[in-house]
């Protein structure tokens, strides 16, 4: 049995669901829940993978779960009883804890600590005795906060696996490597390795030749360093890296070696998964709580890779990046600082379920309007960005910029390679020529000291800041550091510090290849700024031009989305994408915590799956719209109910905008293997692209759309990784299948 299990559980792990749950055959009276954590006794940080198994006299059978990578497990829908629970991880003595007592309709916690096998003291360990939560499920009391908290579980990447949510990032211990986000920033690895199609080595090959020995100063051009991502335990992970389509490596014997063919061209990409959003029973949780991203920089980047023959790594698709790249020509809210629009209709893909469309539009601000800005323009000139799609993209995309500013606008250029040093003063934007000049000027030199590069940018801003206007530094980077960060801790303080006393970052990452997505997504949430990703001149224009406003005033901040599903219409739900975002419902209404910005004129969409209970009910939820205006303060509260009527009887009679959003969605889920899109070929996604309605079907971004789902079709080989223990065929729409 543990033999069998062991060879299935890498397949379970995958499934996008947290953490891995067993469905017990118990019938309408299984309505109690045993959840818990498993941390190593020596180390006390938690243990991913470990199995634990309960039995008892009231349950048919033993049922099997799987802690996930905060070593958190959950047993749900178990019978009232008497149960013994059994946890077993290799290379760690099996535990058993007998004798708990679980009430009806109730939650109970079984914390437990697990000796390593060449643990040799005689103590006998025993774990923390079951810690009963207040009331019942079937009360409307939240009984399971934590698991609702981290429901984003991810791929395994390397040992273990790297995944934690937005508000979970700070809860690890920083690191050498790491900060107390969970994100590396240097690219000195353990043993300064590198990385080869994810794998690892000491002594990376020349020119392909397996058998040399160089060190890191010779490396051959495409094995560059990478960024690593700690996990729980504080061990640095490798990150996914997709190669060329038609650059695949071959592997050696060797685990930590992989050899890359002659004349081949690699992308050394990092990113960063958080999983899949589980589908949730609204008896244990009826309320979704996310901060709001209207980042772009994952659908820009996906189109890099399908236009140069690749697929993405299944972790740089975020689905809401992807929504939140198109517009749905919402309407401006007259007398309120946003519009709600929302939009349902029987989900294409999920049988049963609705497709529930959430947008919520900022208020316009004309040109005119706008507010003075200093940008100050801090740009990475390392030996990495010495490429046309790299620093040459970035110095004409500037020259874009400045022809949109005007005389109330002031520019700075900051550049860092090994060291950082100021190219321009700040400018008044009437001078032109002397900016051009300044731009043309910059050329590529050194190593990346991105942590001197911005100081120096934060400085100059500082120096220049223009009162009750838009103080920006603009990191354009390949998000590759390494030189000048010892601490990365450091450098995050430094811009929660600056985006407190007004001088936002904003993220833009140019290259394909040796390109740090992790990085230069998080250091614009913590500047308070927005990220976006530029893979060709025209993206630029329209970051830089036709979005300029959107791009740099910001009209609302830390901007929060709740949505309260009524319990009597609706039994369950799943958010689509913002796995990233996840906050609490208590967090909602706390003020401390931090949420995402929005500019004038953006709009945030979110898309639900929805199961309906009872139809015939007046509303099937409420939305909740918390934010704070530019300056701060304290949150302001707006609320809409959300009436049955909305919903629409089937997909062609949803609004054109509406059926855009879930071809984007969906798109989406099908490149990054969600289990929810199996159903939806690559054919259906494109009849349904056909079906968006004339108009909208020819305007540009729209038909670019439709072009990369065709692309992709041709280039996705990917074997249904589910299909051996759940085929689609049999797939049960409520939730992923169980390993018996």
């Amino acid at each position: 049995m543990k033999s069998l299990l062991r060879s299935t559980l890498p397949l379970f792990l995958m499934m996008p669901a947290a953490p891995a749950l067993a469905q017990p055959d118990a019938g309408a009276a299984a309505t109690s829940v045993i959840i818990g954590t498993v941390i190593d006794t020596e180390t006390k940080k938690p243990l991913p993978d470990v199995v634990v198994t309960a039995t008892s006299p009231s349950l048919q059978g033993e049922q099997l779960v799987v802690t996930d990578v905060h070593g958190n497990y959950r047993i749900p829908q178990l019978p009232a009883g008497t149960y013994t629970l059994r946890f077993e991880l290799e290379s760690f003595k099996p535990f058993a804890r007998p004798e708990i007592q679980l009430l009806p309709n109730r939650t109970i916690r079984v914390n437990v600590e697990m000796l390593p096998e060449s643990f040799s003291s005689t103590e006998t360990l025993v774990g923390s005795p079951p810690v009963i939560d207040v009331g019942g499920t079937n009360h409307g009391v939240n009984v399971d906060q934590e698991f609702i908290k981290r429901i984003a579980v991810a791929r395994p990447v390397g040992k273990g696996g790297a995944t934690r949510n937005f508000e979970s990032l700070a809860e690890s211990a920083p690191s050498k490597a790491s900060d107390s986000y969970g994100v590396g920033i240097g690219t000195s690895g353990p043993g300064n390795r590198y990385v080869y199609d994810g794998l690892t080595t000491n002594d990376p090959s020349r020119d392909g030749d397996p058998n040399s020995n160089n060190d890191r100063a010779r490396a051959p051009s495409w094995a560059l360093p990478y960024m690593h991502v700690v996990v729980p335990d504080g061990t640095p992970q490798t990150v996914y890296r997709a190669p060329q389509a038609s650059a695949v490596p071959t592997p050696q014997p060797a685990p930590e070696r992989t050899v890359a063919p002659k004349n081949q061209r690699f992308f050394d990409m990092y990113f960063k998964g958080y999983g899949v959003n589980p589908t949730v029973d609204t008896e244990e949780e009826r309320f979704s709580t996310f901060s709001v991203d209207t980042d772009t920089a994952s659908y820009t980047l996906t189109r890099a890779y399908l236009e140069r023959g690749a697929l993405p790594d299944e972790q740089a698709v975020r689905v809401e990046e992807f929504i939140n790249t198109f517009d749905y020509d919402y309407a401006n809210a007259p007398d309120a600082p946003f519009s709600v629009n929302v939009e349902g209709f029987p989900s294409p893909a999920r049988k049963g379920y609705q497709v529930v469309h959430i947008g919520v539009k900022a208020r316009d601000v004309s040109r005119a309007e706008r507010k003075p800005a200093h940008l100050v323009f801090v740009i990475d000139v390392s030996g990495s960005m010495n490429m046309e799609n790299r620093l040459g993209l970035v110095k004409r995309s500037l020259r874009l910029l400045v022809d949109a500013l005007d005389e109330r606008d002031w520019v700075s250029i900051v550049v860092y390679g090994s060291t950082a040093h100021q190219v321009l003063a700040p400018t008044n934007a009437t001078q032109k020529a002397v900016i051009l000049s300044a731009i043309d000027s910059v050329q590529s030199e050194g190593s990346t000291n991105a942590q001197a590069g911005m100081e120096l940018g934060y400085a100059l801003a500082a120096s220049h800041l223009v009162k009750g206007g838009i103080n920006r530094v603009i990191l354009c980077s390949d998000g590759v550091a390494n030189n000048g960060i010892t601490q990365a801790d450091g450098i995050w303080e430094r811009v929660k510090e600056q985006a407190a006393a007004g001088i936002t970052l904003s993220t833009v990452g140019f290259g394909m290849g040796n390109y740090n997505d992790v990085l230069m997504e998080r250091l614009a949430q913590v500047g308070e700024g927005n990220y976006s990703y530029v893979d060709k001149l025209e993206e630029a224009r329209r970051i830089f031009v036709q979005n300029l406003t959107g791009t740099l005033q910001v009209v609302a901040k830390d901007v929060k989305l709740q949505v309260e599903f009524d319990r009597k219409t609706v039994s369950r739900y799943r958010l689509i994408g913002y796995e990233n975002r996840l906050l609490t419902k208590q967090q909602f209404n706390d003020d401390r915590v931090d949420a995402g910005e929005v500019g004038a004129g953006h709009a945030v969409t979110a898309l639900y799956e929805v199961k309906l209970r009872d139809p015939a009910q007046t509303n099937f939820g409420t939305l909740r719209i918390r934010y704070k205006a530019p300056e701060g303060g304290s949150s302001r509260l707006i609320e809409k109910a959300m009436p049955m009527t909305l919903l629409r009887p089937a997909y062609e009679k949803a609004a054109s905008p509406t059926r855009l959003s879930y071809v984007a969605a969906a798109f989406a889920e099908k490149l990054r293997g969600s289990y929810w899109a199996r159903p939806l070929t690559y054919d259906a996604l494109v009849s349904l692209w056909e079906e968006l309605g004339t108009t909208l079907k020819t305007r540009a971004d729209v038909v670019e759309l439709g072009n990369l789902i065709r692309l992709a079709k041709k280039l996705d080989r990917r074997e249904d990784r589910f299909e051996s223990f759940a085929p689609v065929r049999t797939m049960d729409a409520d939730r992923v299948p169980t390993i018996k």
